[in-house]
């Protein structure tokens, strides 16, 4: 998988998890969703877990843990834990 969507999905999961959406797909919104766990964000886009997973795809779907960690390995580091 191209180490560009890889940037593109967490780009778009940092800005969104600072209050900063921008234009986004459904596709991306519910990427982010999924790499922010929140569940919340995926019910007021009247989607369920497993819609999520199949609107999203696989390819896209195998990044979200990675990209998971990247945020959380940033925000340990912004926190000095890391």
């Amino acid at each position: 998988m191209p180490d560009h969507e890889l940037q593109h999905i967490i780009t778009k999961a940092r800005d969104a998890k600072h209050g900063e959406f921008g234009v986004l797909s459904t596709g991306e919104k519910l990427a982010v969703a999924l790499v922010l766990n929140r569940p919340d964000w995926l019910a007021g886009m009247h989607y369920t877990l497993a819609e999520a997973i199949e609107r999203v795809g696989p390819k896209w779907l195998a990044l979200i843990p990675e990209a998971a960690r990247a945020l959380e390995y940033e925000d340990e580091q912004a926190d000095g834990k890391a």
